[in-house]
């Protein structure tokens, strides 16, 4: 099948900033890109976070017909964008008809899935100290301890534990802390003095 029929039989288009498909949503279709480019992106911390942004020849879109789950990201076009869209009985032909074809998916999903832990270990080092405010915050929420009686070099050593880190950032944290009014330290006690601000 030519091109030309191939982009006839499956083949749609999208404009400049169209969403082709919403994170959360259910998905039956796998797209391979024809012309242009898509933005993968996903909200974390209700922000937008890039995730990628595939090109022509690139796929995406296909765990939701592989694995029948709802989208895990959010495809959004880069200026005019063609697509082939394949539903899963039409991604399961291609793949049995053609082995490269298989083998090249495979290869694709392998440095995705490596470029995603990256992006992911970005992110948490990005935000160590929201994380580090979410620990203390369950930390009292979880144990009932008194807001004004809190053990400084325990709670510091628990959260250093909890998050495989060094005590010395989680140190340097907690005087930003103490800085912004959230929390008081005096005498190896931490008094929690705005606890809707950590929460935040």
């Amino acid at each position: 099948m030519s091109d030309i029929t191939l982009f006839e039989k499956f083949g749609t288009s999208f404009t400049n900033n169209e969403i082709i498909f919403k994170e959360g949503e259910e998905g039956n279709q796998m797209y391979i890109i024809q012309e242009g480019s898509v933005k993968i992106s996903r909200i974390i911390g209700h922000e937008e976070h890039i995730i990628d942004i595939i090109k022509k020849g690139d796929f995406f879109g296909e765990i939701a017909i592989v694995s029948k789950i709802k989208r895990t990201a959010t495809a959004t076009a880069i200026g005019n964008v063609q697509l082939l869209a394949f539903n899963r009985e039409g991604f399961i032909q291609m793949i049995e008809k053609n082995a490269k074809i298989a083998l090249n998916i495979i290869d694709k999903l392998c440095k995705r899935l490596e470029h995603a832990n990256l992006q992911i270990k970005r992110l948490v080092k990005k935000d160590i100290k929201s994380l580090i405010a979410m620990n203390l915050y369950y930390l009292i929420q979880g144990k009932g301890i008194d807001i004004n009686n809190l053990n400084y070099d325990r709670t510091i050593d628990t959260i250093a534990k909890n998050m495989e880190l060094p005590i010395g950032i989680i140190k340097e944290k907690f005087t930003d802390f103490s800085l912004e009014g959230i929390i008081s330290i005096s005498d190896n006690k931490i008094i929690i003095n705005n606890i809707d601000k950590l929460k935040e």
